[in-house]
C-alpha cells in the first residue's frame, strides 16, 4: 500500500501518527508525501474545540477532493465524538475511535494489506532523513475533571507505557540519528501513577539508559509534580532542555475554580518561580482560555494582569468553545461571541508583548540550536530554521552549499521580529578547507564544535575566544 498520514491537533496525535508510519514501513508498506500519491489516507483527527472539529471535517473533504480514488481511514478524538457522521463522508471506508486506534496498523493491513500477523513497532527505526525531533507517546488518558475539557471523555482513563518500552523506543530513535525526543501524553505529569512510579523516575531512567542528546517535556499540568522535580535539570548535563509548557487557562482564581483546575494564581506563580530559580535560561509557555462561562470584565482584567506579570515566552490562546457533554457547556453566563473575540484580541496583544520581551533578553548570547529545515530564499541562498534548547525559533541565511540539517551547533542570537530570532551559526575553519574561497571558508562546517561543551547564555567571545 501507498499510505498518506495526516494529523491534526496535539503532539500526542503527532507521536501516534509517526509510530504508525514506522510500523507500516516495517510491514513493507510505503509512506508517501502527498494524498494524490496514496491509495490509503489516514487522518488522526482532533475535537478539542469546535474549530478543531470543523477542521477535521474540512480535512476529510480535502483528502477526498485531492484523490477521489483513495480510501480514507479516520481515527482520533473527532472520530470518537462523531464517528457515525464521519462514516458517511465521501471516501471514508473505516472509522476507528480512540479505543481502537492502538490496533490501527493491524486493522488496515488486515483489510487491505498482504499480511495478517500482528504488527508491532520495529525494534530498529529507519534513519532520520528530514526529521530531527521525535515525539514519543508515554501516557494516554486523563483522570482530571476540568469542566471545559472533552478530551477526558474521548481519551479515557489514565494509562502509561512501561519504562522498558519507552527506553527501547528512545534508544532506537537515537540510533536512527534523531537528536531530540519530546515526551508526550494527555496528562504527562501523571505518567506512571498506574504503574507505581512517576515522571521523575521516567526522566531519571531515560537520562541514565539512553544516549539521546536532547530530551524535552511537552505539556505538564501545574500539579502532580513531586518535590525536587526541577532538580532534574541540574543533573542532566544539559540534556533535559530548559523549556516547560504549563497550561494556566486563566489568571483569575474565580474562573479557575469554575474550570475545575487544581491550581491557583499563588500556587502557579510559586511553581514557575521555583523552576526559574534552578533552570538557567528557562522558557515557560502556557495556554489561556478567554470568554469562559461566567467570566466578567473584572475577571478578565485580573487574568490578563496575572498573565502579563508571569512573562511567558509564548501563550496559546483559545476563545472558550462549548463541547456537548462537558459541565461548562451548561454553566450560566455564557459569554457572547463578539465579547470573546474582543478578549482574544486583547490577550493576543499581551502575548506578543510578552513574547517579544522574552526573545529580546537573549539577544547577543550564544545558544545551541538544532537546525531542522531550510527553504530557498534567493538564488544560491537558503534560510535555515531551528530551535534553541529553550525553545526559541531561530533562522539563519546561508549559502546553498552549507548543510546544517540535524546538527546541534552554537549560534549567536542577533535580532528578533517578535516571533523568530535571526542568528549567526558559529562555524569555524578546518585545515581541510584552506583552499576554499574566503566566502566558502567563512561558512564551512567544523562539525566537531557540536561535540564540545557550550555554556548556555555565554557570549561568543567567552564561548569561542
Amino acid at each position: 500500500m501507498r499510505i498518506y498520514l495526516d494529523t491534526l491537533g496535539c503532539r500526542l496525535n503527532e507521536a501516534e501518527s509517526t509510530a504508525w508510519g514506522r510500523a507500516f514501513l516495517a510491514a513493507g508498506q510505503q509512506i508517501v508525501a502527498r494524498p494524490a500519491q496514496a491509495d490509503t489516507c489516514i487522518l488522526n483527527s482532533c475535537a478539542v474545540t469546535g474549530e478543531a472539529g470543523r477542521k477535521s471535517r474540512q480535512r476529510l473533504r480535502r483528502l477526498h477532493r485531492l484523490n477521489p480514488q483513495c480510501r480514507i481511514v479516520v481515527t482520533g478524538c473527532y472520530a470518537t465524538l462523531a464517528g457515525d457522521a464521519l462514516a458517511t463522508f465521501p471516501g471514508v471506508e473505516l472509522v476507528l475511535d480512540n479505543r481502537q486506534k492502538e490496533h490501527l496498523v493491524e486493522e488496515v493491513l488486515r483489510r487491505w494489506g498482504d499480511q495478517t500477523q500482528t504488527v508491532v513497532l520495529p525494534t530498529a527505526i529507519e534513519p532520520a532523513s528530514h526529521r530531527t525531533r521525535a515525539f514519543v507517546k508515554v501516557q494516554d488518558g486523563c483522570n482530571n475533571h476540568c469542566t471545559y475539557c472533552i478530551v477526558r471523555l474521548l481519551r479515557g482513563e489514565e494509562r502509561s507505557r512501561p519504562l522498558a518500552e519507552v527506553i527501547a523506543e528512545v534508544n532506537s530513535l537515537a540510533a536512527a540519528g534523531y537528536r531530540e525526543v519530546v515526551l508526550t501524553g494527555v496528562h504527562l505529569g501523571a505518567y506512571g501513577h498506574d504503574l507505581g512510579y512517576g515522571l521523575y523516575d521516567l526522566v531519571t531512567v531515560l537520562l541514565a539508559e539512553t544516549v539521546i542528546p536532547r530530551l524535552r517535556l511537552s505539556s505538564i499540568e501545574p500539579w502532580d509534580l513531586p518535590e525536587h522535580f526541577f532538580d532534574l535539570w541540574g543533573l542532566s548535563g544539559g540534556r533535559l532542555l530548559p523549556h516547560l509548557h504549563m497550561p494556566l487557562q486563566s489568571g483569575c482564581d474565580r474562573t479557575l475554580r469554575r474550570m475545575g483546575r487544581h491550581t491557583t494564581r499563588e500556587s502557579f506563580a510559586a511553581l514557575v518561580a521555583a523552576a526559574r530559580a534552578v533552570i538557567p535560561g528557562l522558557t515557560v509557555t502556557t495556554d489561556l482560555i478567554v470568554g469562559f462561562p461566567g467570566e466578567t470584565e473584572t475577571d478578565f482584567a485580573v487574568s490578563l494582569a496575572f498573565v502579563e506579570e508571569m512573562a511567558f515566552g509564548h501563550i496559546h490562546i483559545f476563545p472558550y468553545s462549548p463541547r456537548e457533554g462537558t459541565p461548562a457547556s451548561i454553566l450560566p453566563g455564557q459569554v457572547p461571541g463578539p465579547v470573546k473575540r474582543q478578549r482574544l484580541k486583547a490577550a493576543q496583544q499581551i502575548m506578543m508583548a510578552s513574547k517579544t520581551a522574552h526573545l529580546t533578553r537573549f539577544l547577543g548570547e550564544t545558544w545551541p540550536v538544532l537546525w531542522e529545515e531550510r527553504h530557498r530564499e534567493a538564488p544560491g541562498w537558503y534560510c535555515w530554521r531551528g530551535l534553541t534548547d529553550n525553545y526559541l525559533r531561530v533562522q539563519a541565511l546561508l549559502p546553498a552549499y552549507v548543510d546544517l540539517h540535524n546538527q546541534v551547533l552554537p549560534a549567536r542570537l542577533l535580532t528578533s521580529d517578535g516571533n523568530v530570532i535571526t542568528a549567526e551559526p558559529l562555524l569555524s575553519l578546518t585545515d581541510d578547507n584552506a583552499a576554499l574561497p574566503p566566502a566558502r571558508q567563512k561558512y564551512s562546517l567544523y562539525l566537531s564544535i557540536a561535540e564540545q561543551p557550550l555554556s548556555r547564555g555565554t557570549t561568543p567571545e567567552t564561548a569561542h575566544g
